[in-house]
């Protein structure tokens, strides 16, 4: 395989369960690539079954970045992702081999296809929990309409009801003092580190919503239960992190609680999965240079991604 000074990244994105995984890992065994996951809840270990994250088996096949790199209670963070992705990338490439970046979190994808430099701005617990104790006792819309005066711009993508995106957005503007928006603009000037080619594979909506299904169901049969029981026993309980509201732990957490029957948690898994693509294919549709595979099996897919990048003088 030829290697040149400014070789292509290869990116496989789409929503959940459209095969992303199975066709990165045909793509690499052939072009002699590794993998950089970019999944926002296969960093954590343990979440195994609940995140569908490769198989030790797969793995010995193919290499592996940026899964399993911190417990469940810590904090991970889309720069921090950057930072690691870039990382991982950068020592793929030095060892001549293709670069694959495959996830389905569109903000890690976008944070390197379009080169954008998140300032890390760690969290504030005392003011976090000021700004939360403040939505309690006057309502989220005078934090909403707060946001409104201090960072117009970004009020206009933060649904009234999203707590989490408002407080977020309101602690950055009082720790800096400057907008979230003002921010993301600094963030995008230097453009991405590396020349990206990025595939998304989708299906019609039936068949990737049966695909959900379907994944739902065996992951319940695989053993999700207990899974995310070892996982409380581990932790002593769920904390307040993003691991914990990851789908389909937090929905088992409340049928161990006994707030709802196995089944219907199963039934919220499949909804909430399903919710979730959607508003993966929304992201993805926003990006500029993607190219489409619809409705291709893995094996198709990566066909088609291994023929292109054989014909390319650069990779």
């Amino acid at each position: 395989m030829m290697v040149q000074a400014s070789p292509q990244v290869l990116v496989i994105c789409g929503p959940t369960a459209s095969g992303k995984s199975s066709t990165a890992i045909q793509v690499a065994r052939e072009l002699d690539g590794e993998i950089v996951s970019a999944d926002s809840m296969q960093i954590y270990r343990g979440m195994d079954i609940g995140t569908a994250k490769v198989t030790p088996e797969e793995q010995a096949l193919v290499r592996h970045h940026l899964i399993d790199c911190c417990e469940p209670g810590e904090t991970f963070s889309v720069a921090r992702f950057k930072e690691l992705a870039t990382a991982a990338i950068r020592d793929i490439q030095s060892r001549g081999k293709l670069a694959i970046v495959c996830g389905g979190t569109g903000q890690y994808i976008s944070a390197l296809t379009q080169g954008i430099d998140y300032v890390d701005i760690p969290v504030d617990p005392v003011l976090r929990e000021s700004l939360n104790q403040r939505a309690r006792e006057e309502g989220l819309d005078a934090l909403y309409q707060e946001l409104s005066q201090a960072d117009p711009e970004a009020v206009q993508a933060i649904k009234p009801q999203d707590q989490k995106r408002i407080i977020r957005a309101l602690e950055i503007f009082h720790q800096t003092g400057r907008p979230k928006t003002e921010h993301l603009a600094e963030s995008r000037l230097k453009g991405p580190d590396f020349n990206f080619i990025v595939y998304c594979l989708t299906h019609q909506r039936e068949v990737l919503y049966d695909k959900i299904n379907q994944r739902v169901q065996t992951m319940i049969d695989m053993g999700l239960v207990e899974e995310v029981r070892q996982l409380l026993v581990k932790t002593n309980g769920p904390a307040a992190s993003t691991a914990w509201q990851a789908i389909g732990y937090k929905e088992i957490i409340a049928s161990l609680q006994g707030q709802k029957t196995l089944q219907e948690a199963t039934s919220d898994i499949a909804q909430a999965t399903r919710r979730y693509a959607k508003r993966q294919l929304t992201w993805f549709r926003k990006m500029p240079d993607v190219h489409w595979l619809h409705d291709l099996t893995s094996d198709q897919a990566a066909r088609a991604m291994i023929n292109e990048m054989k014909n390319k003088t650069i990779f």
